[in-house]
């Protein structure tokens, strides 16, 4: 078991660098240049939703990135708009430009064509729902134990 764990670890973290790649890939087959493949995925969690950096940064995984780094710059290149919020002038809140939209609705399809290839027998509906169930209780279990302590998940466990 301690093999296993040790690599599923390992292997999220490669599958997640991957899938950067590829939505690199998918920039640089339509031509944008001035947006990187992590600031791509935090304009796609924005989708319709008018938000804070706070909220950004805990509705996704941006490994190794400043999410009000990579804001401001999205904020330079005209993908997103910013603007303080009318009941509390301390927040700011971000939506998606028309340019940021247009780049949204790309990644959308991007998806789309890795869910359609993925349906083609590469991997099977139930595996993806396993796999889904499994690092969703992984994922409980690791907030457990940042809430807790590690010290303290690993003594009640025993």
């Amino acid at each position: 078991m301690q093999s296993a764990y040790l690599d599923l670890i390992a292997l999220v973290e490669r599958l997640h660098r991957q899938f950067l790649e590829l939505v690199k890939l998918e920039l640089d087959s339509n031509g944008v240049h001035d947006i990187n493949n992590v600031q791509a995925m935090i304009l796609y969690n924005i989708g319709d939703l008018e938000m804070t950096v706070g909220e950004l940064t805990l509705r996704g995984c941006y490994l190794g990135s400043n999410v009000s780094y990579n804001v401001k710059k999205m904020l330079e290149n005209g993908y997103i708009v910013q603007e303080r919020s009318s009941h509390d002038r301390r927040s700011v809140r971000v939506h998606l430009s028309e340019k940021g939209m247009a780049l949204q609705l790309k990644l959308k399809r991007m998806h789309e064509r890795h869910m359609s290839s993925l349906n083609q027998g590469v991997v099977q509906g139930d595996d993806m729902v396993g796999a889904h169930r499994t690092l969703r209780r992984l994922e409980r279990f690791w907030t457990h134990a940042v809430e807790l302590g590690s010290r303290s998940v690993a003594n009640t466990a025993a």
